[in-house]
């Protein structure tokens, strides 16, 4: 049965989901690094941009649907409209590496894991982002868990399984992992996805970090979603 899981795995289509916001300015990259590649379908689910992201991608012909905003939401959605046996979600302002299909077809056939990601680099030539990217590895490889802006992906069996992205508006990716982990190991593949350093670069590179750790700390404790994204709000952070 294992051997027949594997041969299905190895050859299964890969639905990769991307959610927009006003993201012309990146759209294009982040959907160039998505080919070339094999038995592969892009959605990008637009949440009411108001700039050229619906256009961008339009003219490229990828698939755009609408969604409410609000990135849980959009990447349900897109999920519910994949046709692929392999959903992997996609973040804008982030780029897959060569060869990612493949990687993330072996990825899924070794035993006992149910899901994945890639090891993150910034995309900025900062020095302390090198030591950012180092703890987020660490605790991504050892801890097994990874972020949404490290390209997550797993079999729509599983998605199903553990109920979709909770429809929070902040920590939807660090709650799906954690629902992950019950059912199985959560692998991290040593090649990098590069996503854009604006988080960090727009209000300083530890404060980000910082801020991150809090908003962890915050909803280990119970705090409810609403009030840490408000914190976020008034941070003048961008979820997307």
């Amino acid at each position: 049965m294992s051997e027949i899981i594997s041969q299905n795995i190895a050859t299964a289509t890969i639905s990769i989901i991307i959610p927009t916001l006003n993201e012309a300015e990146n759209i294009k990259t982040a959907l160039a690094s998505t080919q070339p590649s094999n038995h592969v379908e892009v959605i990008v689910v637009d949440g009411g941009s108001e700039d050229e992201t619906v256009q961008i991608a339009e003219s490229l012909d990828i698939k755009v649907i609408s969604s409410a905003p609000g990135r849980a939401k959009q990447m349900n959605a897109g999920a519910g409209v994949a046709s692929g046996e392999i959903l992997l979600f996609l973040h804008a302002d982030t780029r897959l590496p060569l060869g990612f299909d493949v990687m993330v077809r072996e990825a899924l056939t070794q035993p006992g894991v149910v899901a994945g990601a890639f090891c993150l680099r910034i995309g900025a030539e900062q020095p302390s982002l090198r030591l950012v990217e180092w703890g987020v590895n660490v605790r991504s490889r050892f801890l097994q868990m990874p972020y949404g802006d490290q390209a997550i992906f797993l079999t729509r069996k599983i998605f199903n399984h553990v109920g979709d992205f909770p429809e929070l508006p902040i920590m939807e990716d660090f709650e799906l992992i954690r629902r992950l982990k019950k059912v199985g190991k959560i692998t991290l593949i040593s090649v990098s996805v590069i996503t854009s350093a604006r988080r960090w670069l727009k209000k300083g590179i530890w404060q980000t970090t910082l801020i991150n750790q809090i908003v962890i700390i915050a909803y280990f404790l119970g705090i409810p979603p609403q009030q840490i994204c408000s914190w976020y709000r008034r941070e003048k952070f961008k979820r997307f």
